[in-house]
């Protein structure tokens, strides 16, 4: 396994672990008292604005981007900024492990997305999502009460929403570090969230009535989840990084079982370890993402210019 790929697996593998506790952190916020787009805006923007204060103070370099690779970040985030409304309004219908059970489909939309972008999935990417489909369906099994259709459909658009933002961002990583595709990516996420929370909401939480550790919680996951997540997108891809991105829900469903005292049944034990065998066999894939898919691919607008400034001391590929 080469460096890089070891790079790749390892930021995709913590970013799920920051991930699985962001639907923790999200419902117990909700639960005291937040709205979902309260929720979404304050989590987005003070992640945004952290990274921004980091960068902008120490790392000044990273602000540069080539415009269309902006325009590719702007994209991105202005999707995932509506998945992430999605996301969160799902979260005040359903309960966390649900909800998260719903949202882990997410890498069945990945290769949907990515092959319209002519990159054709492995036959061990194949079987790794059917064992995962399978494992989220018995994860998923429960006797207990009725499913919110409202609630499942709006998780499901998260899901397609978030894995259409995957691709995007590994085309414009192809060219740029993972801190500035995270920076821009998060400021257009916040410039779609925000407003919807001041148009559709605009209660604001009063200090004394609410509990803010949640918040904080999520906003820190955020940052921390973003950033490696990036990171392992540009180093193997990013089906693959959805993939192992599955290991957010052994976090979710680890933190039920021992922090809210929820149980798993036998069927929901087997799903878990058939995820974890579809984790496993990331070690069997490819290396690298496929770069070479030439003309034709509904992201092949999203490439830097001929010359790059020979100024930026990140350069090209770094």
């Amino acid at each position: 396994m080469k460096k890089g790929q070891t790079t790749g697996i390892q930021a995709a593998l913590t970013s799920a672990l920051f991930l699985g506790l962001a639907p923790i952190f999200g419902r117990q916020a909700i639960l005291f008292g937040f709205s979902p787009l309260a929720v979404v805006a304050l989590r987005t923007s003070m992640a945004a604005g952290l990274l921004l204060l980091i960068v902008a103070t120490t790392k000044r370099a990273y602000l540069y981007i080539y415009p269309v690779g902006l325009v590719g970040c702007i994209l991105a985030g202005t999707i995932n900024g509506l998945g992430s409304i999605l996301y969160y309004m799902a979260l005040g219908r359903l309960s966390a492990s649900v909800g998260q059970l719903l949202y882990s489909l997410y890498p069945i939309f990945v290769v949907f997305w990515s092959f319209l972008d002519r990159q054709a999935p492995t036959r061990l990417t194949m079987l790794r999502i059917g064992l995962a489909t399978c494992a989220v369906i018995l994860l998923a099994y429960t006797d207990s009460g009725t499913v919110d259709i409202i609630g499942v459909a709006y998780m499901l658009g998260a899901a397609a929403l978030y894995a259409l933002h995957l691709p995007i961002n590994q085309r414009v990583l192809y060219e740029v570090p993972a801190p500035t595709v995270t920076l821009y990516t998060l400021l257009a996420m916040s410039a779609v969230v925000v407003p919807a929370y001041l148009v559709f909401d605009r209660q604001w939480p009063v200090a004394a009535t609410v509990i803010w550790w949640p918040v904080i919680g999520l906003t820190v996951v955020t940052f921390l989840s973003r950033l490696t997540l990036f990171l392992g997108v540009k180093h193997i891809g990013g089906m693959q990084t959805a993939l192992l991105g599955l290991g957010e829900l052994l976090v979710t469903v680890t933190l039920g079982h021992y922090w809210l005292r929820e149980s798993l049944s036998i069927s929901q034990w087997i799903g878990a370890f058939g995820l974890s065998v579809s984790l496993l066999l990331i070690k069997f894939e490819g290396s690298k993402p496929d770069r070479s898919q030439g003309p034709g691919g509904w992201l092949s607008w999203i490439r830097p210019p001929h010359k790059m400034p020979p100024d930026i001391p990140w350069g090209p590929h770094s």
